[in-house]
Formats: C-alpha cells, structure tokens, sequence
C-alpha cells in the first residue's frame, strides 16, 4: 500500500513519528496524548518548521467533525437553562471587563508588546482569553465517558452560547453582516425528516460514515456560502439528527477519523509564528490567570443552584483558553491592529492551559473528594431536581450503565431477584426511558462521591454491577467503592483482555468480557433451543 499521501498531507513522515512518540510519553506520564501533540508543534517551530496550507485544512476539518459530533449529543433543552446561557453571559462580561482593564494597564505602563494598546483593542483581548477549547473539552468528556452526565452537558451548553457570541464577532470584526441568502438556512430545519430518512436507511457500515462526512462538510460549506461562520453549520447539522436513535452510532463511527484530523489542530498551535523570548514570558505569564476564569465559573454554577461537585467538574473541564483566541488574534494581526507576536503569545497560553487542565480533569473526582469540606461550603441548601442525591434503600443489586449491555442484565436479574434491583445511568434523558418502560432507574453518577457518601450511611447493597461506556469510568466507580470500603460483590465489563486485568487489580471481583463472553453466551443460547 501506498502512504505518499500521508507524508504529502502532513508535510514530512517525521511528523507522524514525533508526533506518535510525543504522544506516546504523555500517555505514559498520565497525560492526554494530545499534550504531546502540542509539544510536537512546538519542537518542530524551534526547528523552524512552519504550519503549511494542508495541515491547516487537516486542523480545520478536525474542527469541523468536532462540533458535528457535539451536535449529534446536543440537547436544546440544556441552553435554555439560566445555569448555562446566564452563567456564559455574566461570566464573559466579568472576564471581559476584569482582564481588560488589567491589559490596559500594562498598555499604560508601557509594558513591552502591551504599549501601544488602547482600550477597545485590550477589551479585545481580554474577550479572546474569555473563552474556553471547544476542542479540549469534548476530548476530555469523551474519553471519560462523560458527555451525558450533568457536569459535562452544562460544559457543552456553556462553549456552544460561546461559540454563538464568536460568530457575533466574527460578523461585527469583518465589517459586514451575513449574506440575505443567510436566511435560505433556514430551510434546513423543514428538511429535517429528509435527513432523518436518509440516515435510517444508510445501514451501519462505510454509508453511514460517509453520510455523516456529507453532513458536516456539507452544512459548513452552506453557511460558509451565507456569510456565516462554517463550524456553526457543522454543528447545526449534527442537532438536526441528534434526535435519530442512530445519531449515537454515528458519532461512534466517526470518532477515529475526528480523532486522527484534531492531530493536525494540536500540531499547528505550536507551529503559529517565531517563538522569542518576549513572547514566551508574556505567554507564560498569562497562564495563571486561567484560574481565575475557573474560580468565577464555580461561584457562578453554585450560585446558580448546581451542586459543588457538578459545579467543580464542569469548571475543570473549562478550565483553558480556546483556540478562538487564535482567530481573535489572526484577525487583530490582518487588520493591523495587533504584533504578530501576539499569535505566538496566545498560542503559549492555550498550550500551557491545556498542559494544566489535563491532570486536572484526570484527577477531577479525587480533587472533589479529598477537598469535598472546601467545595461544600459554597453550595447552596436549594438544588436542582436532577442534581440531587438519591435514595438507595431497599436495594440489593446496583446496575451502573443503562446502555444495551446494562438494560440486559437489569432485566436478566430482575426476573431472578425481584424489586430489589435498579439500574443507575448519568444521562437524564436514558433514564426517563427506561422509566416509561417500567423499568426501575435512577439519575446518578457512580464517580460522585457525594452519591456514594450518602449509601454507605444505609444501604443493603450486596452486588454492583459496572456496565459504563469505557474504561476509564468502571476505574473511576472502582475508585470510590475502594474509598467506602465496599465489601460486596462487584463486576464490570470489559472489552479487551489488559482492560480485564487492570479492573481485577483496582478491586473488581468479577469482570465480563463482551466481545469474549459474547460468543459463549450465544454457543448457550443455541444449544437450550436445541434441547428444547
């Protein structure tokens, strides 16, 4: 097989190389490989490598597949709510308003690469630092497991009022509104049972991937067309089917070739413009103050009714500067309004937040659970009804993961052991289903351990069974099991062997392999209906 294509796409097979070994080290050290990714950018600018064209159109279609997948999860429902669209305004007007007159300052002070800023261009600034990585987030909620738990819909709802308020911009910076034909867009949303249709009938292989290539593209390529901003449609597009019971299949499907794209985003920041000395201590410096933008988007969600946890989880997720910050900056730099070394300065600072939220959201449960005096004193008695703990009595067999394996073995043990059996899931909207179908399910999260907090004072427990989504989540509910000191039974599933063995070793007393278990199961199944 040939693999030019490759080489021509990336610039040089080198790239891949570093780029895998970079990636491979961060695993190593308990960081997200796309650390390593960003440190491939930066070891290739110092070596004089610049970002071409084609890496580029890598990172933006990268982009692009991202916010169509976070689309296909979207809930409308989450936007409305005053913890998400009234938070993201306060909270931008804040950072806004906080971080400008501090740039002013400096511009006052005649501080290098800072004099000579005035007012409107420091607000601009302080507005690009305002945001948080769209791209970061939803990599770090999916590979927990996490994009339909509270914490993480709340961090989504939040980026997506942001990336609204960036099209704003980006319309209001160019000087001219979006094109009358804008309002032809429109008509995508009666086109709606078209696309549904389509989906339905695509099956489950390389049509269905292609389909979903044709829809991001697609959509971002008409609002592009309409003088607005191109991710924006992409997006629009995945909320259009994200009502389809094959829009989680979809997503599924694309997630290597996102996946493989976002490479080229995480290369291409390191490799914005030449690194000085200025620019680097200027960078560095602006890192600290992605705290500050995290310790206002916690007094904003406790305040707004959010649990402590809730409100801590989603604000580590958010807990970065965002590539948008980029664009602000290319923009200021195209209108000759900004150095050029501010790309360089922000790309610094984008980097260095996503080199310190990725432990952060690593160790999110355990920075709750050993500081949870801390948090609680910042949340309030009233709560939100589907932000509260729940009440376990009575129950002898726990089910986490109402998704197809889970469903199966709730119905399985509720036939054998009665009433007694509850199936536990952290999307709110899968629960509500299982309910209507009479099943008994509870809204909860097992890596909360204000939820396992409040069972260990009275429970009948005996068996907890982890049918979660990936790995990372069964360790996680391991992980607080360990910490109550759980002295039941406890099986989880796995879908490799190594998987199989770490479970054993962080306290799983039983673990089932699907893919291996699966073919056993069947050989049963069939042989009953033999003797029969």
């Amino acid at each position: 097989m040939d693999f030019e294509w490759v080489a021509i796409a990336l610039g040089d097979v080198t790239w891949i190389t570093l780029a895998f070994f970079l990636g491979f080290m961060a695993r190593l050290i308990g960081l997200p490989p796309l650390v390593g990714f960003l440190a491939t950018g930066f070891v290739l600018n110092a070596f004089g490598i610049t970002s071409g064209e084609t890496l580029q159109k890598l990172a933006d279609l990268g982009i692009t597949l991202l916010l169509f997948t976070v689309g296909l999860k979207l809930n409308l429902k989450v936007l409305i709510r005053p913890q998400v669209w009234a938070v993201t305004v306060l909270h931008t007007a804040t950072i806004i308003a906080l971080f400008g007159t501090v740039i002013f300052g400096l511009a006052l002070l005649n501080v290098p690469l800072f004099s000579g800023l005035d007012i409107k261009l420091s607000l601009m600034l302080a507005f690009a630092l305002s945001f948080s990585s769209t791209v970061f987030v939803v990599k770090s909620l999916e590979e927990k497991g996490e994009m339909k738990s509270l914490h993480g819909r709340i961090a989504i709802g939040i980026l997506v009022m942001e990336d609204l308020a960036a099209v704003i911009f980006l319309a209001a910076s160019i000087g001219k509104l979006p094109s009358p034909w804008a309002l032809l867009l429109f008509l995508l949303i009666p086109l709606r049972p078209l696309f549904h249709h389509l989906l339905q009938k695509t099956g489950h292989g390389e049509l269905l991937i292609l389909y979903g290539l044709v829809l991001a593209l697609g959509g971002a390529e008409l609002f592009e067309l309409g003088g607005v901003k191109d991710d924006l449609g992409a997006l629009i597009m995945g909320l259009l089917i994200s009502t389809h019971p094959k829009s989680a299949e979809m997503a599924k499907s694309m997630l290597g070739f996102k996946d493989l794209f976002l490479v080229g985003f995480f290369l291409s920041i390191g490799m914005i413009g030449q690194l000085s000395m200025e620019a680097l201590i200027i960078g560095l410096l602006l890192g600290p103050f992605v705290l500050v933008k995290s310790a206002l988007f916690f007094i904003l969600m406790t305040g707004f009714k959010l649990r402590a946890r809730t409100s801590l989880l989603a604000t580590l997720n958010l807990t970065n500067y965002s590539e948008f910050g980029l664009i602000v900056a290319a923009i200021g730099v195209s209108n000759g309004w900004l150095e050029g070394e501010w790309l360089v300065v922000i790309a610094i600072a984008l980097s260095l937040s996503f080199v310190v939220a990725a432990p952060l959201n690593s160790f999110d449960d355990r920075i709750y659970s050993q500081f949870r005096a801390f948090w609680m004193r910042f949340q309030g008695k009233e709560r939100l009804p589907d932000d509260r703990l729940l009440d376990m009595h009575g129950v002898t067999i726990a089910i986490f993961g109402m998704g197809r394996v889970g469903s199966a073995a709730y119905d399985k043990m509720r036939e054998l052991q009665g009433d007694t059996v509850v199936g536990i899931d952290l999307d709110a909207e899968l629960i509500k289903k299982h309910q209507l179908m009479g099943r008994k399910a509870l809204h909860g999260d097992p890596s909360d351990a204000d939820f396992w907090d409040k069972i260990e004072q009275d429970h009948s427990i005996e068996l907890v069974m982890l049918a979660l989504p990936n790995l990372q989540a069964n360790l996680d509910a391991l992980a607080q099991l360990k910490v109550i000191s759980f002295s039941g039974r406890i099986a989880a599933t796995a879908r490799y062997s190594d998987e199989e063995q770490r479970l054993r070793q962080s306290g799983a007393t039983d673990v089932f392999n699907i893919y291996t278990e699966a073919g056993a199961g069947f050989a049963e199944h069939v042989e009953f209906k033999n003797q029969i």
